[in-house]
């Protein structure tokens, strides 16, 4: 591995070691930004006894669900992949349940800005982001740290709080500063580096949560028949943050176990595999405290 290579895995394992002394869980990250490490299971076939399987195993490979805040754990994660040049930061996990809104602005491009946007959303829905961590992406977009209630799961979605926002939520990671790319380093930005993420405002939350799901007549869908019909009706970009969604509030419900069939079925009508429901329910389950 060249000098280069090795001193920003160097300098990202450091980054990610103080992240880590904050309370926020890490991973190592490929310069794709993508996690460093594979699947121990990528060549097991389909659905198998390890479709679902989020580090259950004991190996490494398991993406976010490798995460964590133990120095030991994180130098063994780095010592597996040498080739890491940044670290990634897990969203919705205890003591921050951190949420990302990740503002992509590229100057040029035909889409809305989408800081224009938040700050439309903002004065629309009454709501100021307060002082909090701010990361500067290559390609010139900004990372928002906020932290949310532990009652409450907030799903990764793209584009559906506006055009050029996504959100890092439960499941779902931030490239973390000091981290090195293809396309550039993540920096924080100026005067915010002091800051503790803050927390999200309460206006916000509600947009940043899916839609109660509703039965004809205006009551909750408490018998899971709203969740599964909320699940088949996501178009594409929206399939996994919905099924998620949905086996969240069923195994919240107590319904979890009796609604899998039924979620797994719709989840694969919408043209997921039963490899990726059945992970993502898997996840839904362990967000909740429950078990698959």
């Amino acid at each position: 591995m060249a000098t280069t290579d090795r001193q920003a895995t160097t300098l990202a394992l450091a980054h990610a070691l103080s992240a880590a002394e904050r309370g926020l869980a890490v991973i190592p990250l490929a310069r794709t930004k993508l996690p460093a490490l594979r699947s121990p299971h990528r060549h097991a076939p389909a659905p198998g006894p390890f479709a679902a399987c989020h580090g259950e195993c004991g190996r490494f490979g398991h993406g976010v669900h490798d995460a964590s805040t133990d120095p030991a754990r994180i130098r063994a994660l780095f010592a597996a992949a040498p080739w890491a040049t940044g670290y990634g930061i897990a969203c919705g996990l205890p003591p921050h349940h951190l949420i990302g809104i990740d503002l992509d602005t590229r100057p040029g491009d035909a889409e809305p800005d989408s800081s224009a946007a938040l700050r439309e959303l903002a004065l629309r829905h009454l709501f100021t982001i307060p002082p909090t961590v701010v990361v500067l992406t290559p390609g010139g977009g900004r990372h928002l740290w906020l932290t949310g209630p532990p009652d409450h799961v907030v799903p990764n979605s793209a584009g559906r709080l506006a055009p050029g926002i996504d959100v890092r939520g439960a499941g779902g990671y931030l490239v973390g500063p000091g981290s090195r790319t293809r396309h550039g380093a993540y920096t924080v930005a100026p005067g915010t580096s002091h800051l503790p993420p803050a927390p999200c405002p309460p206006a916000l939350l509600r947009l940043l949560l899916p839609a109660p799901v509703r039965r004809a007549g205006g009551a909750s869908a408490g018998d899971g028949r709203g969740l599964v019909q909320f699940v088949l009706a996501a178009h594409e970009g929206q399939r996994n943050t919905r099924l998620f969604w949905a086996a969240c509030r069923a195994y919240e419900n107590g319904v979890g176990t009796a609604l899998l069939a039924p979620l797994l079925d719709a989840a694969r009508a919408t043209g997921l595999t039963e490899r990726e429901a059945r992970a993502t329910i898997a996840s839904a389950a362990r967000m909740t405290g429950r078990h698959p």
